[in-house]
């Protein structure tokens, strides 16, 4: 026997005999004085049984003893279904090579860490939302993590709205990405689902989570819809179509000999067929539908179709200049048609000059006669005005070009104006027409302080020396019409005659237009 195998056995028959000296009355198990450390808490009943975990003979055969306790992951293993079944290599490998024991009854023997395990390696992989959910959302506290459910209903069954009428496997139509995403194909069914029913949330038809004999026909859910009355039968199919309850295929010309044409062809059927039954006989012109639309108050007519379209009341395809002999040009053109047809096309006859229409608007009260294109223009009544007064009696120099029309045509007639000056400068006369009514003898239309009288070649009397400083009025103290003057000196100056006379009325015979002081003697 070698020399140290023969140590070792005297070491432990001295340990035999020194616990048998200690405790008579007690079996002593030799393996347990040779044990390493104290099992943990969850093997501490085969601490005294050392041969359920290790085989004396056959050390390899410590992972089978451990899988004939575990059971399940016994199963896991032989199935390659769980955690331990789906590593690879474990099947070659000692369960103590993760599981390590006799380090005490606190140690944690299975070593799990929640943050680095990879579910993915279960049964049961975290798909999507499942990936952000706390563990502990599934499993509870105190149980095996083996135990935790994998069926939807057991997590989701408050948030199941079919009462589990549709049975468990929620994943057969919802993903794990979110609860609202179905991908139920309804095509398997025996109806399937197609344009806006494919849109619908599965309770608008499934109410109360019934399935199982819903009804297919179309009145079933529409009936409410039906502006019909059912009148057309049930198979609402043959006209309308899933995509929209407005679209039909009802041939309407085909089937009623009226085409319909433009927005009539989008409308409800009810808006001309208001009460609902179709049966009832319907007018074929427009007036008949729209005649609350028509602003001509039937004036043009009822064949609106001969002006408006089928899409829109506005703009009219009606063209006055092509369709009549009276061509809309300038502010005729956004004239509404009933201001000048005030009655029936038909039968009313509009004039074909301007007076016809205009006689209100006519400031000259037809003095100026009925041909207001001669000054007027489409564009407008004040809109480049063509009246030439140079063509009058009376033409327009100097100053009057500038002066408004209104200044002296008070009343708009324009035949009533007087062509004399002082008709309008009256209050401008300073001689209160003591020097007649043409202001034209004098003063220039240039402007009024412009004037020039020749007084020796109008009067016969020359102003000089003195006299051509005076004012008028000095001598002319009545008007020249009711009073002619002398052309004496002493008409004037009998109160500077110091002579009293006695020299004649002849002054200028010793005195000079320039001063009345000083004489010349002859």
């Amino acid at each position: 026997m070698p020399g140290g195998r023969c140590h070792a056995l005297s070491i432990f028959a001295l340990l035999l005999t020194l616990l048998a000296a200690a405790e008579p009355a007690r079996a002593v198990n030799p393996e347990t004085l040779l044990m390493p450390g104290k099992l943990s808490a969850a093997h501490e009943k085969y601490e005294e049984r050392c041969s359920s975990c290790h085989d004396r003979s056959d050390r390899n055969r410590q992972s089978q003893l451990c899988a004939d306790c575990h059971k399940e992951i016994a199963g896991d293993l032989r199935e390659h279904r769980g955690f331990h079944g789906r590593m690879e290599g474990l099947e070659r490998s000692q369960c103590s090579a993760c599981h390590t024991e006799h380090l005490g009854r606190q140690t944690d023997i299975v070593k799990l860490s929640p943050e680095q395990f990879d579910h993915a390696k279960t049964d049961f992989a975290l798909r999507d939302a499942h990936g952000y959910v706390a563990c502990a959302s599934c499993h509870a506290p105190g149980k095996r993590y083996r135990d935790a459910p994998t069926a939807c209903v057991a997590c989701h069954q408050k948030q199941e709205p079919h009462a589990g009428k549709l049975g468990r496997e929620c994943g057969s139509c919802h993903d794990a990405a979110t609860w609202q995403h179905v991908s139920y194909d309804h095509d398997k069914t025996a109806f399937a689902l197609h344009d806006r029913h494919a849109q619908l949330p599965c309770a608008t038809c499934h109410f109360g989570n019934h399935y199982k004999g819903t009804p297919r026909e179309c009145l079933s859910c529409h009936a409410s819809d039906d502006v019909h009355h059912g009148e057309r039968g049930a198979k609402c199919g043959e006209c309308h179509t899933t995509k929209a309850w407005k679209n039909s295929r009802f041939d309407h010309k085909k089937e009623t000999g009226f085409a319909l044409e433009g927005v009539h062809d989008r409308i409800a059927c009810n808006d001309c067929h208001r009460s609902g039954n179709l049966k009832d006989k319907l007018p074929r012109d427009c007036a008949g539908c729209h005649q609350a639309q028509d602003s001509h108050a039937g004036r043009l007519g009822k064949d609106c179709g001969t002006c408006h379209g089928g899409e829109k009341w506005q703009p009219s395809s009606f063209d006055h200049t092509r369709d009549t002999q009276w061509p809309l040009a300038g502010r005729h053109q956004k004239v509404a048609c009933h201001t000048c047809h005030t009655g029936v096309v038909a039968t009313q006859k509009l004039s074909a000059e301007c007076i016809g229409c205009h006689s209100p608007s006519d400031v000259h009260l037809g003095k100026l006669g009925k041909s207001c294109e001669q000054c007027h223009t489409p564009e407008g009544w004040n809109a480049k005005v063509a009246f030439d007064h140079d063509l009058t009696s009376f033409p327009l120099v100097g100053l009057h070009v500038l002066v408004p029309c209104e200044q002296c045509h008070l009343t708009r007639q324009y035949r009533d104006v007087a062509h004399e000056c002082i008709g309008c400068h009256r209050k401008d006369d300073v001689h209160k027409t003591e020097l007649g009514e043409d202001c034209a003898r004098c003063h220039s239309p240039n402007s009024w302080r412009l004037w020039q009288f020749n007084h020796a070649q109008e009067t016969g009397f020359a102003l000089s020396g003195a006299h051509d400083r005076l004012a008028c009025e000095a001598c002319h103290r009545r008007p020249p019409n009711e009073v002619k003057l002398r052309q004496d000196c002493l008409s004037c100056h009998e109160k500077d005659d110091v002579h009293l006379g006695q020299y004649g009325r002849q002054c200028d015979r010793c005195h000079t237009t320039a001063t009345f002081k000083g004489a010349r003697v002859q």
